[in-house]
């Protein structure tokens, strides 16, 4: 039960970078901007468990010198369900405008009586990140090599929605590269073309994407995460499907304010 907010943040890491080459890389975006917001209900079961908010500053940031979209992740349970498991995450990222990679990410994790916030600096010229963590009350520091153009969990989800579906033939993979608690990840993501779904905030035309899973205790197959993209210049995320052991889990778009194009959507 304890894992049913943090899917959405999950997801997010598995679909959240791309191998590039080593070349000083300006990334076209036309789909997001700042003052974005995008809301969410987490459904465990028939339960709604959780509830999570995307946005993006209304203002660009600077650092290390780079104009940045502030982008952050915010989860946390609904009152009821504090009962089981009180969860308060934070998850952020400040993004390049021109590259579209993390200039600094940042988390602030409170479940139940775990603690832990962390903070990560990363040095796209000597491909490092710089890591300050406090877990707990125990301090822990370091460096580690990271690939060309890695993301965090957060800014490799904004990348995903710069990508050109219209280019891509069903079935086609590609290759996820990211940074989390001090590992790089690789991974692969299925383009499974595109569907109509069904959502709080109405019948979404979408891209369907599946990320392959490695072995694991929490989701059911290789295949258990399907994430489905606006089919439009925003590509927002409008519902994640994950089938898991102990049930499933729904990530549900209800809201949305300030998207930098018009969304069709067909209303419930």
């Amino acid at each position: 039960m304890k894992k049913v907010l943090p899917i959405i943040v999950l997801v997010l890491m598995v679909v959240s970078g791309f191998v590039m080459n080593n070349k000083p890389l300006v990334v076209p975006n036309e789909s997001f901007t700042t003052g974005e917001v995008l809301k969410y209900k987490v459904h465990y079961g028939p339960i709604t468990a959780a509830e999570a908010v995307i946005d993006v500053a209304p203002s660009l940031q600077y650092v290390n010198g780079k104009p940045c979209y502030k982008a952050t992740v915010y989860g946390k349970t609904n009152s009821s369900f504090d009962l089981f498991l009180k969860v308060r995450d934070t998850w952020q990222s400040y993004i390049d405008t021109a590259a579209i990679v993390p200039q600094r990410s940042f988390r602030n994790i409170e479940e139940g009586n775990y603690r832990k916030r962390e903070t990560v600096d990363f040095n796209h010229h000597t491909n490092t990140a710089t890591v300050e963590r406090k877990k707990n009350k125990h301090k822990e520091s370091g460096t580690y090599k990271v690939p060309n153009q890695v993301q965090d969990i957060v800014s490799g989800f904004y990348f995903l929605r710069t990508q050109n579906y219209e280019k891509m033939r069903v079935g086609e993979k590609f290759h996820v590269k990211g940074f989390l608690d001090d590992e790089v990840f690789d991974m692969v993501v299925t383009y499974k073309g595109k569907e109509t779904v069904s959502t709080k905030a109405g019948d979404i035309r979408a891209i369907k994407l599946v990320p392959a899973m490695p072995d694991n205790k929490l989701f059911k197959g290789e295949d258990a995460i399907t994430v489905y993209l606006s089919d439009d210049k925003n590509k927002i995320p409008v519902l994640i499907q994950a089938a898991m052991f102990v049930g499933s889990v729904k990530v549900d778009l209800y809201e949305y304010k300030n998207l930098k194009h018009n969304i069709y959507i067909a209303k419930n």
